[in-house]
């Protein structure tokens, strides 16, 4: 009957909407088991070390650490190889992180000129800069600046992009992921807890303090910049056949200009203009978000023209 049949069919996609549902929600059950492990092993830690490092800090050094580590059993549940998951053979990779890296440079520069025209970022005129501290500087943040793309970008353009696209069609995966990388920059605290008033149950006690953040309204500008962030690495990570590098070399440069900066200039925030970027770090705001859109809608302009 024409009515048994649309009722099937109704039924069959419920079911099926709850199950994408659910499955775009089993990265949260990673991550809450993640902060949850780090939560737990941070107090064990922080006996050992003392107030040598904040409470925080080492639950989220911990957290990033088991992060890294379920991608291994990920992997292996969802029977991925390396180059699927993103990874090329090292001559190739080598050659995809300068090439990211070039990228990365052309696609925010700008930014940091119109910041700098604006006079949203002048010149800090504390620091006596020499050729040695400078290039120190230079270093020291491009190391730290690839570290941290290092951690981040096979967990979410790696592992979680692909597990994703297996279930989603790829812009929605790419959409998917991305807010969970916007989100976790902001599942933090600022409240630390003295060694001496530690239990096993603190970190617990931060991480309500962290899920709170998330619905601040003052992170919004940041949180959509970042999801943009996100959106133009995963096109990248998605039109490149294991293109995983291009993304890390990317983010890299990235965070190492930011990290250049906030070293060479402050935030003027009596500026008219100050309203481009946020509280987050000074420079990721609606003119990041806007900038990156542009490019975005750019490229695919341009692949439909060719």
């Amino acid at each position: 009957m024409p009515g048994d049949r649309k009722t099937r069919l109704s039924i069959f996609c419920l079911q099926s909407s709850v199950l994408c549902l659910l499955y775009a929600l089993v990265p949260l059950l990673v991550l809450l088991t993640a902060i949850s492990l780090a939560c737990i092993t941070a107090y064990f830690i922080m006996q050992g070390i003392g107030d040598t490092l904040p409470f925080r800090k080492v639950i989220s050094k911990s957290t990033q650490l088991f992060l890294v580590l379920s991608i291994f059993p990920a992997m292996a549940y969802l029977k991925l190889s390396k180059e699927e998951l993103g990874f090329a053979a090292r001559p190739e990779f080598l050659k995809q992180l300068l090439k990211g890296f070039g990228l990365g440079f052309i696609t925010l520069m700008p930014v940091f000129i119109i910041l700098y025209v604006l006079k949203i970022n002048v010149v800090d005129e504390s620091h006596t800069w020499t050729a040695g501290l400078l290039a120190k500087q230079l270093v020291l943040s491009l190391l730290l600046a690839l570290i941290i793309s290092l951690i981040e970008e096979p967990i979410f353009r790696g592992i979680l992009l692909t597990g994703l696209s297996k279930k989603f069609p790829v812009m929605a995966a790419i959409l998917i992921s991305s807010t969970y990388y916007a989100a976790l920059h902001f599942l933090n605290s600022k409240t630390d807890i003295p060694v001496h008033d530690l239990n096993l149950f603190s970190g617990f006690k931060l991480l309500g303090g962290a899920i709170a953040n998330l619905f601040n309204p003052d992170i919004l500008s940041a949180f959509f910049a970042l999801l943009m962030v996100g959106i133009f690495l995963g096109i990248l990570r998605t039109r490149v056949k294991a293109g995983l590098g291009l993304c890390i070399g990317c983010h890299t440069c990235w965070v190492w200009q930011i990290k250049m900066s906030k070293s060479l200039f402050n935030t003027d925030f009596n500026s008219d203009y100050l309203y481009l970027v946020s509280s987050y770090d000074g420079v990721i705001g609606p003119l990041v978000s806007g900038w990156l859109l542009f490019a975005i809608a750019g490229y695919f302009i341009y692949q439909r023209i060719n």
